[in-house]
């Protein structure tokens, strides 16, 4: 990529949307395209070919999705299916369609079978059954991979495919039913906090391991990605993660830690605990030279000041 070239960062709005923006401005790249959804629904597919046609972005980032924690996945099935799929299906077809010269494609680490051997490495892609409580949201994301994957083979195109792991960070969804673990956690252990409660229910025993990893650093990579690298170099995708895990329970006691909740957790155990273990395997990428820069502590630290700043003064 040039830093005049013409880059459409699709969901620039959302956690990684956001953090690809700020990356790619503090690199000097000005020529940057973005629309709301309002303004671009990406389910619709005349609309994506209106948008190409008139545009013409040379680059794409594709970080819009449909995403939720396990409440979410679990609830909204057919929703979390058929939007993701849409999305993906009228971009990467009209990217082929208007020539783009390369794309990025996000997927995530519930593609991997729910027993994978740890860490997860690429090649244990549909090699056992999905978690059933996001098998809808990681079905579309494989179908993700597999579409760039066939374009890049018949079409000779340069779509790349990013596994990320679990990601938290500026900008996220604080929703209490419907967001991922962290920024769930940080709205409860806060509000708890504020209203005298002396104690936080956390869902699950607290024994699953997870990976983190700080928005700001997958935009960095991903940024590294599209300028330095390309489909021949990272075959048909690639994992980005730390390579360290942390039980959802010790999680749970950091949030409340550096929000400074000094109450009670209390684990349901008659709620989901989805996979026992994501832990990925991202030395290929990281034997490319990149390694994450945030300390999970410090980025917690981080996003619980951007949820003071920007989530309760626009409440």
């Amino acid at each position: 990529m040039e830093l005049n070239s013409k880059i459409y960062v699709a969901g620039h709005k959302g956690l990684v949307g956001s953090a690809f923006m700020r990356r790619l401005r503090a690199g000097g790249f000005s020529n940057i395209i973005q629309r709301t959804h309002k303004e671009l629904d990406l389910v619709d597919q005349h609309a994506v070919e209106r948008f190409f046609k008139e545009e013409k972005p040379e680059y794409v980032f594709l970080a819009a999705a449909k995403v939720g924690g396990i409440h979410a996945n679990n609830t909204y099935r057919a929703e979390f299916i058929y939007q993701n799929l849409m999305i993906e299906l009228n971009v990467i077809h009209t990217a082929y369609q208007y020539g783009v010269k390369k794309l990025l494609f996000l997927g995530s680490s519930c593609i991997y079978p729910k027993h994978a051997p740890q860490p997860m490495k690429e090649e244990y892609l549909l090699t056992g059954l999905l978690e059933p409580t996001n098998e809808p949201y990681a079905i579309a994301k494989i179908a993700g991979i597999k579409l760039c994957n066939a374009y890049n083979r018949q079409y000779g195109t340069d779509f790349m495919c990013a596994m990320p792991t679990n990601l938290y960070g500026l900008g996220d969804n604080y929703d209490p039913q419907n967001s991922h673990v962290v920024p769930a956690l940080i709205r409860k252990m806060h509000e708890a906090k504020s209203k005298g409660i002396k104690e936080v229910v956390v869902w699950g025993t607290g024994t699953p391991k997870r990976e983190f990893l700080y928005s700001e650093d997958l935009a960095d990579a991903c940024v590294i990605l599209m300028e330095k690298h390309n489909v021949s170099e990272i075959g048909e995708f690639i994992n980005i993660g730390t390579g360290k895990e942390i039980a959802i329970k010790e999680l749970a006691e950091l949030v409340a830690r550096v929000v400074g909740f000094r109450g009670k957790l209390v684990f349901d155990k008659s709620k989901p605990d989805g996979m026992p273990r994501k832990l990925m395997d991202s030395s290929r990428f990281q034997a490319l030279g990149w390694q994450p820069k945030t300390r999970f502590r410090e980025g917690i630290s981080l996003a619980y000041q951007d949820f003071l700043n920007n989530v309760l003064k626009a409440a």
